[in-house]
């Protein structure tokens, strides 16, 4: 991969367009040099006067000019800072190439003339240009997903200064400011809503696609739409503190940082410059004083080895892929840190999930009820009245489950909460308890048929709410943690991976065995304290197994940090937390196997990479070296060697960007 040898400080689309001009600069100089070359006259048959009486080798000096001194010079200052490091890459490689062809060639024509290259050396300046200018715009294609990111924000907000709303940048906006948002606007920044209700469209940044209800004491994050109603926002994040910022962060040291098989990468293209240039030196050796070629045929040879060799495609071959990779993630709301991480995704076997909050909504829900000589929505309906009055989850699992069912509402009067038992009321002239068997036993209640019912219902994991009418027992109604609804697909795609799935869990073993049936789970692993989580991880790993942790990254953080995969699941606003190697936007577990998937997918395009890198090179060398040029007569010039080269970097380029085309489960909401 090239080296940024004088473009230092510039913007990608600043450096695609100076590697562009540089390499129009080669090709403009190129072609008339080529025109009074042995190529035009001979090869092709063009006999074009040379202008101003000039010798045909001086002529092509003074074309030659704008080439070395503008177009080549990135390669001459990349190669002196590599060796100022005490390294090799292949701006050193150009650089020798380039400069030796052309040296030659000058020396040739200031002692009378001869046999000169100049077009080797300009040729072979436009074919690698040409390959950069290719190389850094399929960079700047697989970088889409940050610029995608950074537009998301919106260039001005509505501060409310000194009672008067004012336009600003929404650089200039610091946190306690007051915005005004009205609806169909953009929230500038993160912070909390003071003022007014609304929906917000989140998709963007967390992927959720239901918009979310805010109201007084909301948080808000920045780049998000309000959709109806007006807010008064008061900013608690600006700039680099924002969740946006920390998300284009996030894939920024995601798509600049080196995998394992990078640095392999790497440390063979540094040995491969070596073998370049110990190569070009024993071609020329053999060629001159062995074979006893003329010197300017074993030059020839020479640089063409040099040319051949240079080790771009290898450098190309994982950083492209890694940058499309994180890209494809940023997209779908998966945040990669590090490419390490990357890389691990694509050996995970086990998955082992928390089960509330990750696989489950964390909140209860109402899974049935059993009625006894009392229609359902009556009992529904005495039973919300009582439950409206109590602050209690379970409660209010009741009172969502009948408003959902359309129930009308009734009042309840002389309400008597009984702390660890239920309630009392009365409703519509009637006494309604609601509660667990301790107070219908201490009301003399005899549950009759329902104790059958009632002790089904908590074997299966989920808690039994008894209700009595008028001292008779009258129903049982079912309340457990719901799964969510792509766990159980999540879990399917996880299996057609060939991952096995752990559910790892403090809760009881009743309820995690429910859950795990419901939704096609392998393993349960049950009652496990906080502090225990980190050890079963460790269990898993024993066996050598590449073990990845869903959670939500606080409770789970021991654990997380010990799996080989940390995966911190609807991390929300909270993009950063430490002990994940990657982070889900949204509260989906779907996201799990699409993150596998593109972990699999980056890797086997590393792989492919080298492997054709490597593969190219082998096949390469030996033909550049003339080995076949006594037998075959297959002679490779050094122009030819160079647009071969830079074919070589265009196809891993193209093979990375394929990348983008890869299957992925279907989102229920994207980020955009």
């Amino acid at each position: 991969m090239m080296g940024h040898g004088g473009h230092a400080g510039m913007s990608m689309a600043a450096m695609v367009a100076d590697m562009r001009n540089r390499f129009l600069v080669a090709l403009l100089f190129s072609i008339p040099i080529l025109m009074w070359s042995p190529i035009g006259t001979e090869v092709l048959g063009l006999h074009v006067p040379v202008p101003f009486g000039l010798r045909q080798d001086v002529w092509a000096l003074l074309l030659s000019l704008p080439v070395i001194f503008y177009s080549c010079w990135i390669f001459f200052d990349g190669a002196l800072r590599a060796l100022r490091a005490r390294t090799l890459d292949m701006m050193v490689l150009v650089a020798v190439a380039v400069g030796a062809g052309w040296l030659y060639s000058v020396v040739v024509t200031l002692t009378g003339g001869g046999e000169v290259f100049y077009e080797a050396a300009t040729v072979l300046a436009a074919f690698v240009l040409l390959g950069h200018w290719f190389e850094m715009r399929a960079r700047g294609g697989a970088n889409d997903a940050i610029r995608t990111l950074l537009d998301l924000a919106p260039p001005k907000a509505l501060v409310v200064r000194d009672g008067t709303q004012v336009e600003v940048p929404t650089a200039e906006v610091v946190a306690g400011d007051l915005l005004l948002v009205r609806p169909g606007a953009k929230i500038a920044v993160d912070g909390v809503v003071e003022e007014g209700e609304s929906e917000v469209d989140e998709s963007m940044v967390t992927g959720e696609s239901l918009p979310v209800h805010k109201e007084m004491g909301s948080d808000v994050v920045g780049a998000t739409i309000n959709r109806n109603g007006t807010l008064r926002v008061r900013a608690t994040k600006v700039g680099a503190d924002t969740a946006l910022a920390q998300i284009v962060k996030l894939v920024q040291q995601a798509q600049n940082s080196k995998a394992p098989g990078q640095r392999l990468a790497d440390r063979a293209a540094f040995w491969l410059v070596l073998v370049a240039l110990i190569g070009g030196a024993l071609t020329f050796a053999v060629w001159f004083l062995l074979a006893g070629r003329p010197f300017g045929v074993a030059i020839l040879f020479a640089i063409t080895v040099v040319v051949i060799t240079c080790p771009d495609a290898l450098g190309l071959a994982t950083p492209t892929a890694i940058m499309v990779g994180t890209g494809l993630g940023a997209k779908r709301g998966v945040l990669f840190k590090n490419a390490i991480a990357l890389e691990t995704s694509a050996r995970v076997q086990v998955v082992v999930m928390d089960k509330t909050g990750t696989l489950t909504k964390g909140e209860p829900e109402v899974t049935e009820v059993i009625t006894d000589g009392v229609p359902e929505d009556e009992l529904l309906r005495l039973v919300a009245a009582v439950e409206r009055e109590s602050e209690h989850p379970l409660a209010q699992a009741v009172v969502r489950y009948a408003d959902e069912r359309g129930l009308d509402s009734v009042r309840a009067e002389r309400f008597e909460n009984i702390p660890g038992h239920g309630a009392v009321a009365q409703v519509a002239g009637r006494r309604v308890m609601v509660g667990n068997r301790r107070l219908l036993d201490r009301e003399g209640i005899a549950l009759g048929e329902l104790g059958t019912r009632r002790d089904q219902v908590a074997s299966g994991g989920r808690t039994a709410v008894l209700v009595a009418i008028d001292g008779r027992a009258a129903g049982v109604i079912g309340i457990a943690d719901a799964p969510r609804e792509t766990s159980a697909a999540a879990v399917s795609a996880l299996h057609d991976l060939g991952v096995e799935v752990v559910m790892l869990t403090g809760d009881n073993a009743a309820t995690a065995e429910r859950i795990a049936r419901a939704l096609g789970i392998d393993t349960v692993i049950a009652e496990v304290l906080p502090g225990d989580k980190a050890a079963k991880i460790a269990e898993l790993q024993a066996g050598g197994r590449t073990v990845a942790m869903v959670g939500d990254g606080v409770n789970d953080a021991p654990a997380l940090a010990q799996a080989d995969l940390g995966i911190a699941i609807g991390a929300g606003t909270d993009v950063a937390i430490e002990t994940a190697d990657l982070v889900l936007m949204r509260s989906d577990p779907l996201d799990v196997p699409t993150a596998l998937r593109i972990g699999r997918g980056t890797v086997r395009k590393m792989r492919q990479n080298l492997g054709w890198a490597i593969g190219y090179n082998t096949l390469a060398l030996p033909i550049a070296a003339g080995v076949f040029e006594p037998a075959l007569g297959l002679v490779l010039r050094p122009e030819i060697a160079a647009l071969s080269m830079s074919g070589s970097s265009f196809i891993v380029a193209m093979n990375a960007l394929a990348l983008k085309g890869l299957r992925l489960p279907a989102a229920q909401g994207q980020v955009h």
